[in-house]
């Protein structure tokens, strides 16, 4: 909550109050059990403003804005594709000043190393890894919008400084983890198996259900999925994570696994699947999610979901405490699974159990339960309102399973055996063709969104309405029993 504080800061006087407080409140209530959890509650929340508090100091020194920067950097992550250019993090090595450059000595960096973003107009290939001599400007993100923080949006992930009027060259490889540009390779070879084995644009659509992200994908079909708010199957939420625990399972069992066997097995996997992808917040927080829910079913004890989501979200906010405010994608995946967990179980307690309809009214009301979470977020940060997106998931969802197990087999086979890979590649194919085909014309429908937009206290009273509204019908669904 700190983070929503800013530009100002909380001060460590305020926080040793309160951290005072709290030890206060656990020594003389020691043995009162509601006194001893708010103290903790206490000394949680004050660690929490004192995590975000260093984290926005960062922001507090920029001295390097329109400076000269020369020096040797490394690709600290995979680069991004985009239509015409390359997004890609660099981490400086060495810092060189104007006139100590002048003089040809360098200067090493003293604590914390910022990280640069590099927009790169060329379509050479780069990756993680990579030595790069860089010289440039250094240049502090400016928002180009009232309505989006970029320059916060940036910071979140260290990034403080974009290079301008860049002049680069390549001069050398493989640097960094070894173990993650192992697995990177791994998730390239299976992109080029997807390409190779599957027409566009049903390529873009596997790569993304099976490894995330939509570069894949031409513009005009990002728009498409975001108009049809579709957008969520490719950008590995839950759904995409549960499917993949499951058939980890199944595979750990088919291969002769005991069951707890499998379940590590499945626990490891995912964990690479994750790291895979790029660390992405919403594949984070649905594979600490999907990890203790498969603890839970391998130690015979109900699925406590709501904890399960927040200590997932606890676990990224010690991490990283700037995602509460400024990540986007970290507020829809959570919100859509306390849409899911919360609002559903009335939704079919009411009329799911009486109203099957073959599966389509369930589909029907998990969308409309996501939806009514993470809805004022999306009019408050996009402006838009898909009218079209519970019909769109109604149809598509239902496919995804069979359309990831035949895509994941195909890109597999590929690397052994091309024959039956091809073969597996049309079975997977014939869904996919199906998923575009219902997406591309419900996007080209005259209504298929428009354009609405929410002010912040809209969404404050949108949330205080409906929190009010679920523990209203929750109270009376426990009064009925």
């Amino acid at each position: 909550m700190a983070s929503f504080y800013y530009p100002k800061i909380i001060v460590g006087y305020f926080l040793l109050v309160g951290l005072a407080c709290s030890v206060i409140f656990l020594v003389i209530f020691y043995g009162n059990k509601p006194a001893v959890v708010a103290g903790f509650c206490l000394a949680f929340f004050i660690l929490g403003a004192h995590l975000a508090g260093v984290k926005l100091n960062n922001l507090k020194n920029l001295d390097r804005d329109g400076k000269k920067f020369y020096g040797e950097v490394m690709i600290a992550r995979e680069p991004e594709q985009k239509d015409k250019y390359q997004k890609i993090i660099i981490l400086p090595t060495v810092w060189t000043s104007d006139v100590q450059m002048q003089k040809g000595h360098r200067m090493s960096t003293s604590g914390q190393v910022p990280k640069i973003l590099l927009n790169v107009f060329d379509m050479d290939e780069y990756a993680y890894g990579d030595i790069l001599k860089v010289d440039c400007v250094l240049k502090i993100p400016e928002n180009f919008s009232s309505e989006f923080d970029y320059k916060m949006y940036l910071a979140k992930d260290g990034i403080f400084y974009e290079c301008q009027k860049t002049k680069m060259e390549k001069t050398g490889r493989n640097e960094g983890s070894a173990v993650y540009k192992f697995i990177l390779g791994v998730k390239n070879r299976f992109n080029e198996k997807i390409e190779r084995l599957i027409p566009s644009p049903e390529a873009g659509l596997l790569s993304g259900l099976l490894l995330g992200g939509d570069s894949l994908l031409s513009k005009s079909w990002q728009e498409r999925f975001s108009v049809t708010g579709m957008t969520h199957i490719v950008a590995v939420s839950g759904y995409n994570v549960t499917i993949i625990a499951e058939y980890l399972m199944l595979a750990g069992i088919i291969i002769g696994l005991w069951r707890p066997q499998a379940f590590w097995f499945a626990i490891v996997g995912i964990a690479l699947f994750v790291f895979m992808i790029g660390l992405p917040s919403s594949a984070v927080r649905a594979g600490v999610m999907g990890g203790l829910l498969l603890w839970a079913a391998k130690n015979g004890r109900l699925a406590n979901s709501q904890n399960a989501i927040i200590f997932s979200a606890v676990v990224m906010l010690l991490v990283n405490p700037l995602l509460l405010r400024w990540d986007v994608g970290f507020q829809l995946s959570f919100l859509a699974t306390l849409g899911i967990i919360y609002l559903y179980p009335l939704f079919q307690n009411n009329l799911v159990k009486n109203h099957k309809a073959l599966g389509i009214t369930e589909m029907f009301i998990l969308t409309i339960s996501a939806q009514a979470f993470v809805l004022p977020i999306i009019l408050f940060n996009f402006g838009r309102l898909s009218l079209i997106s519970p019909l769109a998931n109604v149809l598509v969802l239902p496919v995804i399973p069979i359309t990831m197990l035949f895509g994941f087999l195909s890109a597999l086979a590929g690397f052994v055996f091309t024959p039956l890979a091809t073969v597996l590649a049309w079975l997977s194919y014939l869904p996919l063709k199906y998923e575009t085909l219902v997406i591309k014309y419900l996007a080209g429908l005259k209504y298929a969104s428009v354009e609405a937009g929410l002010a912040w206290w809209g969404v404050v009273i949108w949330y205080i309405i409906l929190m009010i509204t679920v523990k209203y019908f929750y109270a009376k669904e426990k009064n009925n029993l």
